[in-house]
């Protein structure tokens, strides 16, 4: 089955790449520390608290849901929509499943060699149980969907707990924590590659276990994903504007304020993290829900915007996502290269701001590489070598956190 790409949903893919990258530069840098920013303090430089309240704001929790409803709706395209009958399903499932066994290789291999927060290893996982909806109708997925929240919904619930302890955090946990985070961050920044390799291992494993409770929300992503695909929400938009502009209002009213709010409590938590991790920690319950709401309002920008609006993003962004993955991957082998202590160690000594500096520069290049590569090619090159090896497959990528 040929699916025709969507102009629009390769450019949301290619923005939400530079999103990612927004996010997980810091953790190249601090390490999985209590605040993901590392200690300002009180005395940083106006620019530098301006990138953690902008960055907290307006990328935090924002880019890997739009990831994972990508990812749904790219089965839903792959996998043709309506049923497929006798052997073809059996072929689409077959494939989809040799898809997934080689995103999870991907992933692990990522995960304890470049990057710790790897997010393959993740969707590969619920791809095994994505494939189980290939050829189901409408009515049964989105009945699946019903169960898929209200299993987060219970997740939620007890996690609070976890978020309790965290909120009544005695200020010799918060000082010990203050202390993981700046050993990591010397490991990180100015250790050996063998420092460097345990360090990462270690807190590859720890992302692993605490997936274990992200599960649900990947899922919850991907049936939406696969639902709006179903109904020609991404692939039809223009028929279906007044359903984004309600998005859209939704993200601006409820979306806006609170991450607002958790842009705040973020940036004070990493000016002094003695006083703010509490309140950080509350509010980061609300942004487990404003946060992918907010990307909705993403989203549903781009499916509003004028025609010529988005040629012109995609102009910029259209290639970056057709070889999402591949610049997912070249994203941590840079960071790895640039900020750590195996490579430049410039992580040891660069201000908030400029570690934006070095995404802002990384983005140009991968937008100017991206373009020159796909001139001559249909498929960037991880995503060849994926083909290569579980067989040829609609257009339809996807790419990680």
């Amino acid at each position: 089955m040929k699916v025709v790409r969507s102009a629009r949903i390769d450019t949301l893919r290619g923005m939400a790449v530079f999103g990612i990258l927004l996010i997980n530069v810091w953790g190249f840098t601090f390490g999985s520390g209590l605040s993901r920013y590392g200690v300002l303090g009180e005395q940083a430089a106006l620019a530098d608290k301006l990138v953690v309240f902008l960055i907290a704001t307006f990328a935090e929790q924002k880019f890997y849901p739009i990831f994972a409803f990508l990812f749904g709706a790219g089965f839903a395209l792959q996998t043709g929509g309506r049923r497929a009958l006798g052997p073809q399903l059996h072929k689409i499932k077959t494939t989809y499943l040799r898809r997934m066994t080689w995103l999870l290789g991907c992933g692990l291999l990522h995960g304890t060699l470049l990057w710790f927060g790897d997010i393959l290893t993740v969707y590969a996982v619920c791809g095994f149980w994505l494939v189980t909806q290939a050829g189901r109708r409408l009515a049964d997925i989105v009945a699946a969907l019903r169960r898929v929240v209200a299993l987060n919904v219970a997740v939620m619930l007890f996690t609070a707990s976890y978020t309790y302890e965290l909120v009544t955090m005695t200020p010799d946990v918060i000082a010990w924590a203050m202390g993981e985070s700046a050993r990591a961050h010397a490991v990180y920044s100015q250790g050996t590659l063998m420092a460097i390799a345990q360090e990462r291992l270690v807190d590859f494993w720890n992302n692993l276990v605490s997936s274990l409770f992200f599960l649900p929300k990947v899922a919850l992503l991907f049936l939406m994903g696969v639902v709006s695909a179903r109904l020609g929400w991404l692939t039809h938009p223009q028929r279906h504007r007044a359903l984004w502009r309600k998005v859209l209002l939704a993200a601006l009213w409820v979306g806006v304020p609170v991450n607002l709010l958790w842009g705040w409590a973020a940036l004070r938590d990493a000016i002094n993290p003695m006083a703010g991790a509490p309140l950080a920690a509350l509010v980061s319950m609300l942004v487990e829900v404003a946060g992918p709401l907010l990307a909705a309002g993403y989203v549903a920008a781009l499916m509003c915007a004028s025609g010529r609006v988005a040629a012109a993003l995609a102009q910029w962004f259209d290639a970056v996502g057709r070889m999402a993955l591949s610049n997912y991957l070249v994203q941590s082998l840079l960071c790895d290269l640039l900020l750590q202590g195996a490579g430049l160690g410039l992580g040891a000594t660069l201000s908030h701001g400029a570690l934006i500096g070095v995404c802002v520069l990384i983005m140009i290049v991968q937008v100017l590489l991206s373009r020159w590569w796909m001139r001559s090619h249909r498929h960037g090159p991880v995503e060849a070598l994926w083909r290569r090896f579980t067989g040829p497959s609609p257009e339809h990528g996807m790419a990680g956190r």
